[in-house]
């Protein structure tokens, strides 16, 4: 991998000290619980401060519900979890109206979608017409019911589980869904020692019952406006254009990344600028979320769904910093 270190840039810290400490705390306290998955866990927060939404593709019982939840907790976050099967219809997800004989009108029933995080475990066991229902309130932080528009909560983040495709029961996410999330990890088997101390320590059901916020909405909120003001110089964007282009060139790939990808990876590269205390991003926060960013909307040509990463990989790989 070429790497080329940004030249220093004389920028005041992005936070003020107690913002910046609440937020290293919030990060602590998730490490806390879900060992082991500090790269992980750092990306998850850079996903929510960027304004994204979250994708964990995994084995069942790896982690992913135990991170929503720690996140929930520690940012104080109002929490819904929504279990996907086969036979879930989007009324059960956004909501509806009921007629009200007493009154005469009919009155609307908000589902679970009304919260500020939404745990969409197992999506990919829904139906697609079922995984569709997410699209609006995705991209636009609201729901239409009845010809209705209804806001969402705010902040709004939806971190949805998905099981490996070759598992039995599941449907592929269509693209256009795929695309509104902004980034898409895996926590993977946890190391030796991580499992060691899971074994051996208190529940993570209770840990988590017992976790404080470490952040509140009004903090949120101005992290949130601090990551908008982090700088991308002319040079980084250059960089990222690059590997625009790389992905609409390459032979292997049918469909390479959109602008909205674009944007999405370098809102993402921000954040984890500002997660270091800097101004100003750097080549490696690109680097860093590029496979996140990049793998799930990459659509390969003739290769499998698994080859998404290693595609997106070499991309990275092969993209100069200029």
């Amino acid at each position: 991998m070429n790497v080329r270190l940004s030249p220093v840039v004389d920028t005041p810290a992005p936070l003020e000290s107690s913002l910046a400490s609440a937020l290293a705390r919030a990060q602590q306290q998730v490490n806390a619980v879900v060992l082991g998955k500090g790269p992980r866990v750092r990306l998850a927060f850079a996903c929510f401060l960027a304004g994204g939404h979250l994708l964990i593709e995994d084995l069942p019982g790896v982690g992913k519900t135990t991170l929503a939840h720690a996140l929930a907790a520690t940012l104080d976050l109002s929490f819904q979890r929504v279990q996907f099967t086969s036979d879930l219809l989007p009324s059960d997800i956004i909501g509806v109206s009921v007629y009200e004989r007493e009154r005469g009108e009919f009155k609307f029933h908000p589902g679970p979608l009304f919260a500020q995080l939404v745990l969409a475990d197992e999506i990919n066991r829904a139906t697609p017409k079922t995984q569709s229902a997410l699209l609006e309130a995705m991209a636009e932080q609201q729901v239409t019911v009845d010809g209705v528009s209804r806001l969402l909560p705010a902040p709004f983040f939806v971190v949805a589980t998905q099981n490996p495709l070759d598992l039995a029961g599941t449907y592929p996410l269509p693209d256009s869904q795929l695309d509104r999330f902004m980034l898409r990890i895996s926590l993977d088997y946890p190391d030796r020692e991580a499992e060691r101390a899971l074994l051996t320590a208190t529940d993570r059901r209770e840990v988590i019952a017992h976790l404080q916020p470490c952040l509140n909405i009004i903090q949120i909120q101005q992290i949130r406006a601090a990551v908008g003001g982090v700088l991308a110089s002319p040079a980084l964007i250059d960089y990222v254009q690059a590997l625009l282009a790389a992905s609409r060139i390459d032979a292997d790939i049918r469909a390479g990344l959109s602008p909205r990808a674009g944007l999405a990876l370098l809102n993402a590269a921000r954040a984890c600028a500002l997660l270091d205390g800097r101004g100003y991003c750097l080549p490696e926060d690109v680097q860093a979320v590029f496979v996140a960013a990049a793998a799930h909307r990459i659509i390969p040509g003739g290769a499998t769904h698994r080859a998404r990463d290693q595609l997106a990989q070499k991309l990275l790989d092969s993209t100069p910093v200029r």
